[in-house]
């Protein structure tokens, strides 16, 4: 990322204003006891100079604000260059605040480019938080030969367990994790489901509460705790952290939009307080802008997407097998809204050998409908509902001549691997851009494995893989190929899955096109 001294100068006075101690704050009076840190450690966002890193404390995480009394609580933080701190190079405190569910984000800078570093935190008369680890970004220059960055998101605690975090927490020599959003599911627990693997705590959430116990619940599994601590994320979200397909101002239960806006507004704070983010992601009253980018030298340009906050409500109601929802009638003008629209514009490049456009739901044409049925069937919430944004989007990357656009998404729970075209009625032919649809790491359980989907790739001549396993994705990047290794687990409804490489794809930079290696 070019860094701007001044924006760094201001985030830095935001965070001297949040840990300075008003006079008649509230501070903790007592020893929290044995171990606050149960939600474990994060940290996100590299650049050249620094990353965040992030804890919440809770030693009871399900109960009443986490266990927590409602007080201001100093946190003491450590980063070192060897992971058993006999080097420590930076050390400071944090104030951990009630208003932020006693989060704590510190933003990083003044560090070497492209090195790993260790960090850890502290309360006094408490036990010391787990260590965690994560790699700055090379410097803006740098003209780097490699990054390695996962794919991963949708981890519905229901369906299946998180052994696919534990896997992804192996892997070596990660550069960066991108979660693209549905770390949690906001329904209610239902104990007479037998068929759930495990139970959401409470009803379907609602208020800031609510999320806030949602996250700490899914925070208590180790393999995801694990994950964190082992290399920085780039989060984003998708629906389920506020209200399943939601769209701007609108809910799927057409709540008047004043009354939802409560609930996304505790939903973005949540997401907040519980993801490795920066000042600048904190919402506000305006809402949150959580798009931003991120730079691995000359080599790669990550812009990271929020599909979600600005779009337009869904076309044909959302039910994209009416009568009436024909392709014509898929027009819903904005999926980024037009400020991110334009600053996407504004970064797109040739500048960088690649670039990723790290987001949530399907942009190439996904014609779904059944075996059998003439009409196409094109669903509402993906970018086909949203037709004059994707040609928009198209546009922009014939405008800028790009050959080396490549988009990660999750969101539809199954691997998939294809091409977006210049023309959506014309599938097969030019393509601008490659698309890696990443699974799931639990939602829709175990799976079907390649059954029953022929018919979906005959509807689509722009894919070439389209499968139900749970996993996540790796892309090996260098200036002359990118590689995306499909990791795949046979079994998240029982401990002990397998991970395995389903198949892997190169892609060459002059060419948008898919090559099975």
């Amino acid at each position: 990322m070019t860094i701007d001294r001044r924006t760094l100068l201001q985030s830095g006075a935001g965070l001297l204003l949040l840990n300075s101690l008003p006079a008649r704050a509230a501070t903790l009076t007592r020893p929290l006891g044995a171990n606050p840190f149960t939600l474990g450690v994060a940290a996100g966002d590299p650049w050249p100079d620094g990353f965040v890193i992030w804890t919440r404390l809770a030693p009871k995480p399900l109960d009443e604000h986490g266990g927590m009394p409602q007080a201001i609580v100093p946190v003491a933080w450590e980063v070192a260059e060897d992971q058993g701190f006999t080097h420590i190079i930076r050390r400071g405190e944090a104030l951990a605040r009630p208003e932020l569910g006693h989060s704590v984000h510190v933003e990083l800078f003044g560090l070497r480019p492209h090195r790993h570093y260790w960090y850890r935190f502290s309360v006094a008369g408490s036990d010391v938080s787990p260590v965690g680890m994560a790699r700055t970004a090379p410097a803006t220059d740098a003209a780097i030969d490699r990054a390695r960055i996962a794919v991963a998101g949708c981890q519905h605690w229901e369906a299946g367990l998180f052994d696919v975090w534990g896997a992804l927490a192996r892997e070596a020599d990660l550069d960066l994790i991108f979660h693209y959003g549905d770390y949690i599911y906001e329904g209610a627990g239902r104990p007479e489901d037998t068929k759930a693997v495990r139970h959401h705590a409470g009803d379907e959430i609602y208020s800031l509460d609510d999320y806030r116990r949602r996250y700490a619940q899914y925070k208590s599994d180790p393999h995801l705790r694990a994950a964190h601590q082992s290399c920085a994320f780039a989060a984003s979200f998708d629906d389920h952290e506020v209200d399943n397909n939601w769209a701007g101002d609108y809910d799927q239960d057409g709540t008047p939009p004043d009354i939802f806006l409560l609930r996304r507004m505790a939903g973005y704070q949540a997401w907040y307080e519980n993801m490795p983010v920066r000042r600048a992601q904190m919402p506000g009253a305006q809402g949150i802008t959580a798009y931003r980018r991120l730079d691995y030298g000359q080599l790669l340009r990550t812009h990271v997407l929020d599909t979600r906050s600005y779009r337009t409500d869904q076309s044909c109601n959302d039910i994209a097998r009416a009568d009436n929802c024909t392709v014509e009638a898929h027009n819903s003008p904005d999926m980024l809204g037009r400020a991110q629209e334009a600053w996407l514009d504004q970064g797109l490049d040739n500048v960088h050998k690649w670039n990723l456009l790290a987001q949530q739901v399907i942009v190439m044409p996904f014609d779904v409908r059944a075996p059998g049925q003439s009409r196409p069937v094109f669903e509402t919430d993906l970018w086909d509902g949203y037709r004059p944004a994707k040609a928009r989007l198209v546009d922009s990357i014939r405008r800028h001549n790009l050959t080396n656009v490549v988009i990660a998404t999750g969101d539809h729970h199954k691997h998939a691997a294809g091409v977006v075209p210049e023309r959506d009625d014309a599938p097969d032919e030019k393509p601008v851009a490659v698309e890696f649809l990443a699974t799931s790491i639990s939602s829709g359980g175990n799976g079907h494995g390649d059954q029953g989907f022929d018919h979906l790739l005959r509807n689509n001549p722009n894919l070439d893989l389209y499968t139900d396993y749970r996993g996540y994705q790796l892309f090996d990047i260098t200036p002359e190929r990118w590689v995306t290794d499909v990791k795949v687990m046979d079994v998240v409804e029982r401990p002990g899955g397998t991970i395995r490489s389903l198949v892997r794809y190169e892609v060459q930079p002059d060419a948008p096109r898919l090559h099975r290696i």
